[in-house]
């Protein structure tokens, strides 16, 4: 899709799609889960977030004091070290986002980084502040596509690689192991892969008691709103869930938990979230026939006021992994 269309496309709706899960009835594709979840709220990130916003896990690594962007910039430091990215180095971004990251590349460390994405306005974004984006799965990838790279990234993106069905069909370990057979595939000689995922832990529910009619301050209910923001994703159990499944293929050099820094990172966005900027409350004005018209609308309200990620972190239902990998 040219970025025309794009423009063309975020012009003639500011909220589409329901979240509506495909176990309740309606179809789902990661390209219209990515566009209901980033792309709906493309403006309302960039206006609290700045316009190549950082909307992945921040590295406090326990200091909080230190400020949301200076968090975001010692991962991305860390990263750049981790991996070895030097300047005019190829690094490939998998779900890249509104690209935070490939800007950090270019303007700091002078690699060519190139981001792909399903989302839209996402896309758009990276386009727009001349950055490389291009409209595709980052889970299907080939080295005829963009050739192959000395790195590869992806910040969250992986949350999205397996669906609520691959999970329930019991096809969850063979879809993450054909994502690491394409990463593998990808990285030229000595390469490396750095990822960050959230993840169950002890105390994830069963998955017949997730209910949005449970209690509201219920398990079961917080983590029924969790799935109406991503209705076809399902996530790994586990860091060790993902060292397991890419072991064929690439050898897992690095862990850290960053549970307790995704907390305090979802903190400091909702303080932005909540800043005043006309534009951002112009564009909620905009939604508020919405709000009278569409039960499933009223949820997505209430994940903007419940946070049910976070909850999901402070209850220990969910966790976050960084991990580091290089080519096996």
């Amino acid at each position: 899709m040219e970025q025309t269309d794009i423009n063309k496309e975020l012009l003639a709706k500011s909220w589409s799609g329901s979240s509506v899960s495909e176990r309740e009835g309606q179809a789902w594709d990661k390209k219209k889960e990515m566009d209901f979840t980033y792309t709906n709220i493309d403006k309302f990130i960039r206006y609290s977030l700045g316009e190549n916003a950082v909307f992945s896990n921040a590295w406090f690594d326990g200091d909080y004091s230190l400020s949301l962007e200076e968090g975001q910039r010692r991962k991305h430091e860390f990263v750049t070290k981790a991996l070895g990215i030097k300047k005019e180095m190829r690094v490939l971004d998998l779900g890249c986002g509104w690209g935070g990251w490939l800007k950090y590349l270019k303007d700091e460390v002078g690699a060519e980084g190139i981001g792909v994405n399903l989302s839209d306005g996402q896309v758009n974004s990276c386009r727009k502040n001349g950055l490389t984006a291009y409209l595709k799965d980052a889970r299907f990838v080939k080295p005829e596509d963009f050739g192959t790279f000395d790195a590869i990234t992806a910040f969250g993106s992986f949350e999205h690689v397996a669906t609520v069905k691959d999970y329930l069909e019991g096809r969850q370990d063979e879809v993450y192991q054909d994502y690491f057979r394409h990463v593998a595939n990808l990285l030229n000689p000595g390469g490396k892969f750095y990822m960050q995922s959230m993840t169950f832990e002890k105390n994830m529910i069963p998955f017949d008691q997730i209910d949005i009619h449970a209690p509201k301050d219920s398990d079961s209910y917080i983590f029924a709103l969790l799935l109406k923001h991503n209705p076809d994703s399902w996530v790994p159990y586990g860091y060790q869930h993902i060292v397991k499944t890419a072991s064929p293929f690439l050898k897992n050099t690095f862990h850290s938990d960053g549970r307790l820094d995704y907390i305090h990172t979802n903190r400091e966005w909702t303080k932005r979230f909540y800043k005043f900027n006309l534009k951002k409350y112009l564009w909620f004005a905009s939604l508020v026939p919405k709000l009278f018209t569409d039960k499933e609308f009223r949820h997505q309200l209430a994940i903007l006021r419940v946070r049910p990620n976070r909850v999901c972190f402070e209850r220990e239902i969910m966790g976050h992994a960084r991990l580091v990998f290089e080519k096996a």
